[in-house]
């Protein structure tokens, strides 16, 4: 194996001198003689075999080459920086990588907004994130597979706190027969029609969730394929609001005049895939979800 015969140290300080605009300023910054940082790009110049620096008046000037090479030592050495970092995280208890599994009744502005808050406090650790439907929260962590899940419910043996509430409302296209009757609709009235239903993506205990009656029904594996589905007038389902609020304000679609179960509310909770011991990062991101969902909470009735 080939071992590199410049050293991350002889790039620092060629990125110095580039940087501070000459020789003594890179050796004031270095804490080193200016005869050093001299003797240090002489040899790097050397043992490359090609000049990356020439004066000009009082100061040293990138050679083309040197331009180019300059760009990927800056690479070089910012991994360097981000391997010694991710070290120190480790020693420090963070984990390398949390793996989050979040219900798809959740909602994604509140999620990204809360992985963009998490990204810049420890860049070494990655997240997995997973998204899921009913049961399937419940199935990962059983399986460890899950540090952190957002769940419809919380299973037996773990420990989970109501996270979020989310309203799901009754809906179809403005022009969908169950709309032109233009009265208050009954259980009798939507047997006969389609329903989309979201399915289940769990394979331990799968669940059937709210009403499901219809004669006539369709299965779809995602909120986004069953939003598509009645904006298109295929068939009527229960939604979330916040998914299908757009549409509501275009009017597109329109909730159903149901006498009863025009709405119901599921409760997301957040689980610990290990509820006695979670990394330090892992209780960091749940706290910034939990902040993040009280924010838009408190910010809500400012604007409706």
């Amino acid at each position: 194996m080939n071992l590199p015969r410049v050293s991350l140290e002889q790039w620092r300080v060629l990125q110095a001198v580039v940087d501070l605009g000459g020789f003594a300023q890179a050796a004031k910054q270095l804490h080193r003689s200016q005869s050093s940082v001299s003797y240090t790009i002489g040899k790097l110049q050397e043992q490359l075999g090609m000049p990356l620096l020439e004066i000009q008046g009082r100061k040293a000037v990138l050679t083309h080459t040197g331009q180019a090479l300059l760009r990927q030592s800056r690479h070089l050495v910012q991994d360097a920086i981000e391997i010694e970092q991710f070290a120190q995280s480790l020693n420090q208890g963070w984990e390398p990588e949390i793996r989050l599994v979040v219900d798809v009744a959740f909602p994604t502005d509140l999620l990204m907004r809360a992985l963009r808050q998490f990204e810049p406090l420890n860049r070494s650790t990655r997240v997995q994130l997973n998204e899921v439907v009913l049961s399937g929260a419940e199935d990962a962590l059983k399986e460890g597979q899950a540090d952190i899940a957002i769940a419809t419910h919380v299973p037996a043996d773990f420990l989970g706190e109501v996270l979020i509430e989310i309203e799901f409302l009754a809906v179809s296209r403005v022009n969908h027969p169950l709309q032109l009757l233009e009265r208050e609709l009954l259980a009798s009235d939507l047997k006969h029609e389609l329903q989309v239903v979201i399915r289940d993506s769990g394979i331990r205990g799968q669940r059937d969730v709210g009403w499901l009656g219809a004669e006539h029904r369709w299965s779809v594996s995602s909120i986004e394929t069953a939003t598509k589905a009645v904006r298109e007038g295929l068939g009527y389902a229960w939604l979330p609001r916040h998914r299908i609020q757009p549409l509501l304000d275009e009017g597109v679609i329109r909730p159903l005049a149901l006498r009863e179960g025009r709405s119901y509310t599921a409760k997301l909770y957040l689980v610990y895939g290990q509820p006695g011991n979670p990394g330090p990062g892992t209780r960091q991101l749940a706290e910034i979800l939990y902040a993040t969902v009280k924010d838009a909470e408190s910010i809500a009735p400012d604007q409706e």
